[in-house]
């Protein structure tokens, strides 16, 4: 298979089935067929493009920033024209992230002219186009090519243009470091190395989840090189909660919900529970990791009114339960231990539906594990 070509559904899609640091066996999505990628495809891309637009998806975490900082620097110091423009605006535990003010928010009237104009559109850590949002909507409208790079598990319908997908890297920021290895020689310099420690000290719960590998260590062990303050970065991330974020986890962890002989512990978030705790949308992340700290509980599982009608999903499992078919039945998708999904309609209408599916698979898979 020729990857300069396009592949089924427009999309050359490639997963990794062997941890090696730059020239890696895939399986094509749609085959059997075995072939061989090496990352001097994304460098050839890159090189042929002038203006590239680089982005993450919606409510991005630290990996998906991170990607976006660590490239940005790159394609600069190489001399392109990029931007980081993405749906949602940058938390403020990244905002270290951003002191040269580098991630913009996506406006269609500030922004469509220099987007038409991209030649390559640079997608990390995404599974669902749609994730996008808006984004996805000036990339259909001006067909920009573009090339995803990911360790989701991706449906085959995901039109990308170039989709390359490691599912046995422990983050995106793993990938992006193989490539930047590939593509510079020599030590990468400390504001590219910021980033990429940001994606993969948070996906792997700073070194501790099962994801963990050994080359997250010889990542890690680069970037201290590099002189980056990783106390800092830490302490940036995960110890800079406001008083209405711990108001939010204290509201929570008293109105759990237990089932399934405990070990699904579940919980709502409504627009008055974040208005009574001071406390905004962009502040939930990590509470359904430590909802799942909680001894006996195996799974995890947050419903948020996001409004506009719709609730955003998140799921966790400490291993016992695989939680990713359980999103993809709902509309989303994610890893087998972390997954989630965004539906359409009320609290009301939502929350038994999930309870329904998520409650079902766990007695399923429970059955099937005796």
């Amino acid at each position: 298979m020729n990857l300069s070509g396009i592949g089924l559904n427009n999309c050359n899609c490639i997963f990794s089935i062997l941890d090696c640091p730059y020239e890696t066996p895939y399986l094509y999505n749609f085959s059997s067929e075995s072939i061989m990628i090496d990352f001097n495809k994304v460098k050839s891309l890159i090189s042929e493009a002038d203006r590239i637009l680089l982005t993450t998806h919606e409510n991005p975490d630290g990996d998906g920033l991170g990607c976006c900082a660590a490239m940005y620097f790159h394609l600069r110091e190489i001399g392109k024209d990029c931007r980081i423009i993405n749906c949602s605006r940058i938390s403020s535990e990244y905002s270290f992230l951003n002191s040269e003010q580098i991630f913009e928010v996506h406006e269609l009237v500030q922004h469509q002219d220099w987007i038409k104009n991209v030649n390559l559109v640079i997608i990390f850590d995404v599974g669902d186009i749609k994730r996008l949002q808006t984004i996805c909507s000036e990339i259909n409208s001006y067909s920009l090519p573009t090339l995803n790079i990911d360790h989701h598990p991706h449906d085959d319908d995901n039109l990308f243009t170039y989709n390359l997908v490691d599912v046995n890297a422990a983050a995106t920021g793993e990938m992006l470091y193989n490539y930047l290895k590939l593509a510079r020689s020599g030590q990468l310099p400390k504001e590219i190395c910021e980033g990429i420690y940001t994606a993969v000290m948070t996906d792997t719960g700073s070194f501790r989840y099962s994801n963990t590998n050994t080359k997250c260590h010889e990542i890690a062990i680069e970037c201290f090189r590099s002189g980056i303050n990783h106390s800092y970065i830490y302490q940036q991330v995960y110890e800079t909660n406001s008083k209405g974020r711990i108001k939010l986890l204290g509201n929570i962890l008293g109105n759990l919900t237990f089932e399934c002989d405990n070990e699904l512990a579940w919980f709502i978030i409504d627009k008055s529970t974040l208005d009574e705790c001071d406390s905004t949308s962009e502040e939930v992340g990590g509470l359904t990791d430590f909802v799942r700290t909680i001894r006996g509980v195996e799974v995890a599982l947050m419903i948020l009114d996001s409004g506009h009608d719709t609730c955003r999903i998140n799921y966790r499992s400490k291993g016992k339960y695989i939680i990713n078919g359980i999103a993809k039945s709902l509309g989303g998708g994610g890893h087998p231990l972390a997954a989630g999904a965004v539906l359409e309609g009320s609290m009301e209408t939502v929350l038994p539906k999930v309870l329904n599916e998520t409650k079902q698979s766990l007695q399923e898979q429970k059955y099937q594990s005796k």
